[in-house]
C-alpha cells in the first residue's frame, strides 16, 4: 500500500475517477493540497493534473459548473474555508438547481479546533452544516485512510441518480497527515436500472390513445435525444423545451417547439409526457385539469408528485425508460395525421411576436450566424439573455447553458471559461449585461493567463435593465439603484490584453464575432444600446386550463 498524505490520496483518487482538472484558488488552509497538485505534475506538459486558478473563489465554483454542464461529467474546484466557501456558495447553489455534478474541496481550520469559536483565520461555525444546505451530500475527511473512500463516495453521489453538487471539507493539518492508504481500483458501482413494466404499459396506453399529445422536456432528457425524437415521431407529438432542455431535440426538427408555442398547444392537449423536468411552469402556471392525462418520467423519486400526483410515474434514467416506453407503445399506438400545418401556424404567430423584440432578436440572429451549431452559448441574466431563452435556435444538447431557477446575476463569464477549459475544441460565447459582467470582470485576466478563448458580448444599457423596467411600470417610475456608471469596455479589455471590438447594430455584431472567433483567443465585444422591449409576456404566460 502506498504511504500518502491525505492531500495526495485525495488527488490520486480524483485522477482514478477521471477528474484531471481542478479549478482552484490557493491559500494557507490548502497549502498541502496544492503541494499534492504540484507533485501530480499540475500544469506541466507531462503532468496528469491541470490546475486553473481564477481571480475569485466564486469563479472557481462557476468554472467547475460550466465544465460539468458542458460535458455532463464530474468536475472539481477547491477553495479555502469561511469567506472562500461562502464566495463559492453561489456556484454550489446554482449547481444544485442545475443538477450539475460539481465537487467542492473546501478547507478547514485545525481539526481539533473546528466549531470551538477560537477565532482562527477563516473560521466559520458549522461549515459542514452550511455545505449540506446547498449540496446533495457533504462530509469531512478526517485522515488519509478516509480520503480514497470519501472521494469515491463524493463522485458516486454527484453522478448517481439525480446529479447534484457535493462537498468535502478537510482541515489544514489533516491534509498533511501521512499513512498507508488503499486506493480504489474502480468507481463505486451504480445501481441497476429498473423498469416497471406495469407503469410502462399504463403510460403507453395513455399516450397511444391520446389524440393531441405533447412532450415537455428538461435537463433530465439531455442524454436521451434519440429516444425523445423517436417517441415524438411515433406520437406526432410536439416537443416543448425551455432552457436546460433546449437542444435535446434540434430547433430545426419539425416537432420542436419553443415554450410560447407549447403554451398555445397546452389548452387542447389531452396527454402530456414530462421527461426530466420539474414541470413547475406547466403545473403551477399553465394549469392541469381532469381532461389532461399526465405521465412523468424522472430519476428523482421526490420530483413527480411534488406539486400534484400524475396519472403515471416512471422512475429512472430517461434513455432506458423511454426505450421501454417506445417498445410498449408499438401495440397501443395508431396512425396519426401530420401536425405540420398546425405547428406552422403557431410558429408564424411566434415569429410575428418575436419581431417586436428588437433589437434583441436581431442581435440573437447575429450570434447564431457566427456561432457554430456545436458552439456553446452561455446565457446571462440580461435583456438579451431573457430573449434568448425563447428566440435562439439550439441544435445540440449541452450547447445552451442557462442558470436555472437561481437566475443569479454574474454567473455567465466564469461558467463560460469553465466550459471552454473542458471543451477546448468548441467555440464558446458568453453574453452579459453591463451589470452582470462587472461581477467577474477580473476574470479577463484568467482568460488570458490560461488562454481560454471565450468570446464575451457585453450588452451595455447603463443599468440593471429589468429592475429599471419594473420600477417604471409598477412603481410609478420611481427609479432607485438601477443606474450604473460603466467603463469603456473596449479599453478595459485591452488593458488585460484581450482583443476588443465595438458593435452598434446586429450586422456589426455578426462581423465582430466572426473576427473574434477567428483569433482563437479571449475576446470581448461591446454593444452599447438603449432601452429594449420586454420579453416577459412570452415567458410568464397565463393559466389556460384547470
Amino acid at each position: 500500500m502506498p504511504r500518502l498524505t491525505t492531500a495526495e490520496a485525495t488527488v490520486e483518487t480524483l485522477l482514478r475517477h477521471g477528474i484531471d482538472t481542478v479549478y482552484a484558488l490557493p491559500g494557507l488552509h490548502h497549502d498541502p493540497l496544492f503541494d499534492a497538485f504540484y507533485h501530480a505534475g499540475a500544469n506541466s506538459k507531462e503532468g496528469r493534473l491541470r490546475v486553473i486558478h481564477p481571480r475569485h473563489e466564486q469563479t472557481a465554483g462557476y468554472m467547475a459548473l460550466g465544465a460539468a454542464l458542458a460535458t455532463g461529467k464530474p468536475q472539481a474546484f477547491a477553495v479555502v474555508p469561511g469567506p472562500g466557501m461562502l464566495n463559492a456558495g453561489a456556484a454550489l447553489l446554482t449547481a444544485y438547481g442545475m443538477n450539475a455534478p460539481v465537487i467542492g474541496l473546501i478547507g478547514q481550520i485545525p481539526q481539533a479546533d473546528i466549531d470551538k469559536g477560537h477565532g482562527h483565520l477563516h473560521e466559520i461555525h458549522d461549515q459542514l452544516g452550511l455545505l449540506r444546505h446547498i449540496t446533495k451530500w457533504a462530509e469531512r475527511i478526517r485522515g488519509p485512510q478516509e480520503a480514497p473512500t470519501l472521494v469515491s463516495q463524493a463522485v458516486w453521489h454527484a453522478t448517481t441518480g439525480r446529479p447534484r453538487p457535493v462537498a468535502l471539507e478537510c482541515a489544514l493539518d489533516t491534509w498533511a497527515k501521512r499513512a498507508e492508504v488503499v486506493l480504489p481500483d474502480a468507481p463505486l458501482p451504480k445501481p441497476a436500472e429498473a423498469i416497471d413494466d406495469e407503469a410502462i404499459a399504463a403510460a403507453a396506453k395513455i399516450l397511444g390513445a391520446a389524440e393531441r399529445p405533447i412532450i415537455v422536456i428538461g435537463g433530465g432528457a439531455i442524454g436521451a435525444s434519440a429516444e425523445v425524437i423517436e417517441l415524438a415521431e411515433m406520437l406526432e407529438a410536439p416537443v416543448s423545451s425551455y432552457r436546460r432542455g433546449r437542444g435535446v431535440i434540434p430547433s430545426s426538427h419539425r416537432l420542436a417547439v419553443d415554450m410560447p408555442v407549447g403554451h398555445r398547444l397546452w389548452k387542447d392537449a389531452d396527454a402530456v409526457l414530462a421527461v426530466g423536468t420539474r414541470f413547475f411552469i406547466q403545473n403551477g402556471s399553465w394549469g392541469i385539469d381532469k381532461d389532461l392525462k399526465v405521465v412523468r418520467l424522472d430519476i428523482d423519486p421526490d420530483e413527480p408528485e411534488r406539486l400534484r400526483k400524475p396519472d403515471v410515474t416512471l422512475l429512472g434514467d430517461a434513455a432506458p425508460q423511454l426505450r421501454a416506453l417506445i417498445a410498449a407503445l408499438a401495440k397501443h399506438n395508431r396512425p396519426r395525421p401530420s401536425r405540420a400545418d398546425e405547428l406552422k401556424g403557431h410558429r408564424a404567430w411566434l415569429a410575428e411576436r418575436l419581431s417586436r423584440l428588437e433589437p434583441q432578436v436581431s442581435f440573437l440572429k447575429a450570434i447564431r450566424a457566427a456561432l457554430p451549431e456545436d458552439g456553446i452559448f452561455v446565457d446571462e441574466v440580461s435583456q438579451i439573455g431573457f430573449a434568448s431563452r425563447v428566440a435562439l435556435p439550439i441544435e445540440q444538447p449541452r450547447t445552451f447553458l442557462s442558470p436555472g431557477y437561481q437566475d443569479n446575476l454574474g454567473w455567465g463569464f466564469g461558467t463560460a471559461l469553465g466550459a471552454k477549459a473542458a471543451m477546448p475544441d468548441r467555440k464558446v460565447l458568453a453574453i452579459a449585461g453591463d451589470g452582470g459582467f462587472m461581477y467577474q470582470v477580473g476574470e479577463l485576466a484568467t482568460a488570458v493567463r490560461h488562454n481560454l478563448a471565450v468570446v464575451v458580448v457585453v450588452f451595455d444599457n447603463g443599468g440593471f435593465g429589468n429592475v429599471k423596467r419594473i420600477q417604471q411600470q409598477h412603481y410609478g417610475n420611481r427609479l432607485i439603484a438601477s443606474d450604473l456608471h460603466n467603463p469603456d469596455f473596449v479599453k478595459l479589455a485591452e488593458s488585460f490584453g484581450v482583443a476588443s471590438f465595438k458593435a452598434l447594430d446586429a450586422p456589426q455584431l455578426e462581423d465582430c464575432l466572426k473576427k473574434a472567433f477567428a483569433l482563437n483567443a479571449p475576446a470581448l465585444v461591446w454593444v452599447p444600446h438603449g432601452d429594449v422591449p420586454s420579453p416577459w409576456d412570452l415567458i410568464m404566460m397565463p393559466r389556460v386550463r384547470g
